[in-house]
C-alpha cells in the first residue's frame, strides 16, 4: 500500500500549484481521502477532504475558496489545486485515505495510509 505526492514546489505569492496523489495496492473508490500539512514543531493540520465518490468535499478555513480537491477513481489519484498561495501556505502537504469512511473527516488520527509528502513553498 503506497500513496505517493507530487507536484510540490516554490511558487511566489499569489501563483498556483497543483498537488497530485497516487494510490498503489489498493483501490481509493471506497475510501474519503485527505490532503494535511506540517511545518516545523507544530502538528499535521487537515487541508481538505472529499468524500469517496466525491459527492462531498470540506475545507478548513484558511483555504476555503483558494483550493479544490478532486478525485479520479478511474485512476486512482486525488488532487488538490491551490490557487492565490499566501506565504503561510508553506508546508509539507500529505495525501491520506481513510479507509473506515466514505465521508469527509478532518481528523488526522482517522487515516489509515499517508503519503511521504511534498514541500511547498511560496515566497513573499
Amino acid at each position: 500500500v503506497q500513496l505517493v505526492e507530487s507536484g510540490g514546489g516554490l511558487v511566489q505569492a499569489g501563483g498556483s500549484l497543483r498537488l497530485s496523489c497516487v494510490a498503489s495496492g489498493f483501490s481509493v473508490d471506497d475510501y474519503a481521502m485527505g490532503w494535511f500539512r506540517q511545518t516545523p514543531g507544530k502538528e499535521r493540520e487537515f487541508v481538505a477532504a472529499i468524500s469517496w465518490n466525491g459527492g462531498r468535499t470540506y475545507y478548513a478555513d484558511s483555504v476555503k475558496g483558494r483550493f479544490t480537491i478532486s478525485r479520479d477513481n478511474a485512476k486512482n489519484t486525488v488532487a488538490l489545486q491551490m490557487n492565490s498561495l499566501k506565504p503561510e501556505d508553506t508546508a509539507v502537504y500529505y495525501c491520506a485515505a481513510n479507509v473506515g469512511s466514505r465521508g469527509v473527516v478532518d481528523r488526522s488520527y482517522e487515516y489509515s495510509y499517508w503519503g511521504q509528502g511534498t514541500q511547498v513553498t511560496v515566497s513573499s
